[in-house]
């Protein structure tokens, strides 16, 4: 999608700018009038010379200044004067002029670094989830329209594909082994393993009684005649299977059972190997190859995104519906820690001015380029009327200062003159 579109539609001119122009426009005219009024009447009274030097030096001032301001955008009256209908004519220095602005005063990673430092995000972010309500709304509510409008707006099966090869990517980059046995140190450190062990060992005790016959039916199988003959086969699966229940049952309530104990240590050194055993940090890495590439595991990536779609678009169409509920609780009690732990707050600007920086160094000269070929690529009378209707109406107070300043120079000429 492209976010800087050639603009061809014209706009029209905002109500301020067409007011201002009437009344500079309006203002040179009664100079006009009010200049041929005194002239008339000169020889009436002294004080109409003094009216008339101001008139006609009104009139030059004002006439000068619409002639300097028309000439920034257009040709005076339509005649090709030189050095006239400056922007259009410096359209691609324009574009080149402030794109080296935003590259040597907003995207110099140092630049960025300094003027990132003096930014406490994370509080401002804090205080807005806590109190989103805050003010009269209309920033959330433009922020929620607009996040709304790119999230339709973009096609999703080219940013879900992005967002599944970004994910895919940082998990092949992750070095998951070491990760998984500090957590299972960390577990066992604090007992939380526990749950898990008595989860396998009930998970064990389902298993065997539900496999009972398939038991008896290999005991059966593997036993001689005579033990057949003898019932004996029966007898032992019978053995067999009760001391396995046994077992299980006295694992699942003795916290010191032996076999616990085995158990713990086969953790433990699980743990050890996930962190130090290059073999084992192999295998686990190729098992996570394997997983990411599994066509389930991409069609559940695909899901995910869909679904994380959907809830930001509920959430940006709605923003109160959206924070409601558990959701509203966990966003507030957010913002609140945000406000409150002061170790968080600059781990998190830390990570923004990092993040900053980094976009900075990396996309600097790309956003810059991009900034320049756009302006490149607009048409002169569209970037013409964009900055006419930004500055266009500042423009129109120098005109009517350049009338009365124009005309309170003529009254001090004309004074000078009847002194001397």
């Amino acid at each position: 999608m492209n976010l800087f579109p050639r603009f061809v539609r014209p706009e029209p001119p905002p109500p301020g700018l067409v007011r201002m122009r009437l009344i500079a426009t309006g203002l040179l005219i009664a100079m006009a009038l009010i200049y041929l009024a005194a002239r008339s009447m000169a020889g009436v009274n002294p004080a109409f010379g003094f009216l008339r030097a101001f008139a006609e030096a009104a009139m030059v001032g004002g006439l000068a200044d619409w002639f300097a301001v028309t000439a920034l955008f257009r040709h005076p009256l339509g005649l090709p004067i030189p050095h006239t209908a400056i922007v259009p004519r410096n359209k691609n220095r324009i574009g080149d002029a402030l794109a080296a602005f935003l590259r040597d005063n907003f995207l110099v990673p140092g630049v960025v670094a300094r003027r990132m430092r003096q930014l406490d995000i994370a509080s401002a972010a804090g205080r807005w989830l806590a109190s989103p309500s805050g003010g009269d709304g209309r920033m959330r509510r433009g922020a929620s329209r607009l996040a709304a409008d790119l999230l339709e707006a973009f096609d999703q099966k080219r940013l879900g594909g992005m967002v599944k090869s970004t994910i895919g990517q940082r998990l092949r980059t992750l070095d998951i082994a070491p990760l998984l046995g500090q957590a299972l140190d960390a577990a066992m450190a604090k007992d939380r393993h526990l749950p898990l062990l008595n989860g396998i060992i009930r998970w064990a005790g389902r298993t065997l009684s539900a496999n009972e016959p398939m038991i008896r039916a290999m005991v059966h199988e593997r036993a001689g005649s005579i033990m057949r003959w003898t019932g004996l086969d029966e007898t032992l699966a019978n053995k067999i299977i009760d001391g396995l229940d046994q077992m299980l049952a006295d694992m699942a309530e003795d916290p010191g059972h032996p076999l616990r104990a085995k158990a713990e240590e086969g953790l433990a050194r699980l743990a050890f190997d996930l962190q130090f055993d290059d073999q084992v940090r192999a295998r686990v890495e190729l098992l996570k190859l394997e997983l990411i590439d599994n066509p389930a595991m991409q069609n559940w990536l695909d899901g995910l995104w869909e679904s994380a779609r959907q809830s930001m678009l509920r959430i940006a169409r709605d923003p109160d519906a959206g924070r409601s509920g558990r959701l509203g609780e966990a966003l507030n009690q957010l913002g609140t820690t945000l406000q409150e732990d002061a170790r968080l707050q600059a781990t998190i600007n830390r990570f923004v001015r990092r993040a900053a920086v980094g976009t900075a160094a990396d996309y600097g000269d790309g956003i810059v380029r991009l900034v320049s070929e756009t302006v490149h690529g607009w048409d002169a009378q569209t970037i013409t009327r964009r900055l006419e209707n930004a500055v266009g109406q500042d423009l129109q107070y120098i005109r009517i200062n350049g009338t009365i300043v124009g005309g309170l120079v003529g009254v001090a000429i004309h004074a000078i003159d009847l002194l001397l």
